[in-house]
């Protein structure tokens, strides 16, 4: 790799092989050390085309996500199973993995620009804006860019567009998989609204158990199947359909109540 060679969207990729390393070091142990990360379904990255994956994920923070994505990707690609264990899968990290962000959270400061370098595609959201409901137009361009990352490499995407859970996913997805026609890979994390801060710089709580499932690619009619029908897939495939509310919402129950059964026992060995 030449030393000042380029990626479609014009970032040096010796800098940002460096930004992921040095980032990676100080994030790993977020996710294997005061918090640990239970991965299941890495063996699927391994399998998948270097080219036209979109990854497709719900959405807990704004940051500590798309870093164990980051983490995960790199690790399996290495040959680890389910682990992060060993850094040494950052020396070599996969440069061709994009991430869709909001070009607004991109822009705010020197860390957040720092982030969008080592992959972020930046797109302005159609229906919020400095923290106002808004309407406005999708950008041609950046649907384009977009594409732009697909035919180089792999793209995470959050289709609620925010980190409330239960929000109804946004159409321009489905639009940009039937005009692009990738391999779709659900992606299920959990634990990170618990461990991390909304914008998922500062740690919140330790001992947290983070989870990120892996699922199979789904089968979609990219010809034939109505922009309608692959939102609703997607909702199952991430979980972020309705009808898992009702579920969801009692094993959160459970877990707050074991949590509270576990600091009550600790308190009373305090005593």
């Amino acid at each position: 790799m030449g030393l000042f060679k380029e990626n479609p969207f014009g970032h040096i990729l010796f800098l940002k092989k460096w930004l992921i390393r040095v980032m990676g070091l100080m994030t790993h142990s977020r996710y294997k050390g005061f918090n640990t990360l239970e991965i299941e379904g890495s063996e699927i990255l391994r399998n998948l085309p270097e080219t036209n994956v979109l990854f497709v994920s719900n959405h807990q923070t704004y940051f500590a996500d798309v870093v164990a994505m980051f983490h995960v990707f790199n690790a399996s690609l290495s040959g680890r199973e389910d682990s992060l264990k060993n850094l040494g899968y950052l020396w070599n990290p996969k440069l061709n993995v994009y991430y869709v962000a909001a070009a607004e959270t991109m822009k705010k400061n020197l860390l957040t620009k720092v982030f969008a370098y080592a992959g972020s595609i930046s797109v302005e959201r159609t229906w919020r804006s400095e923290g106002q409901d808004v309407k406005r137009q999708v950008k041609m361009s950046d649907i384009s860019n977009i594409g732009k990352a697909l035919t180089d490499g792999w793209v995470i995407t959050f289709p609620q567009g925010t980190t409330t859970p239960w929000k109804p996913l946004r159409k321009g997805t489905a639009h940009i998989i039937k005009k692009y026609k990738p391999v779709v890979v659900p992606v299920v994390i959990d634990g990170f609204r618990r461990s991390f801060d909304k914008k998922g710089l500062r740690v919140k709580k330790k001992g947290i158990l983070q989870s990120m499932v892996i699922k199979g690619p789904l089968e979609i009619d990219y010809k034939n199947e109505s922009a309608e029908s692959i939102i609703e897939k997607l909702e199952y495939a991430i979980e972020q359909h309705p009808s898992f509310l009702k579920v969801i919402s009692q094993k959160e129950l459970l877990a707050y109540e074991q949590e509270n059964e576990l600091r009550r026992f600790r308190n009373r060995k305090k005593v």
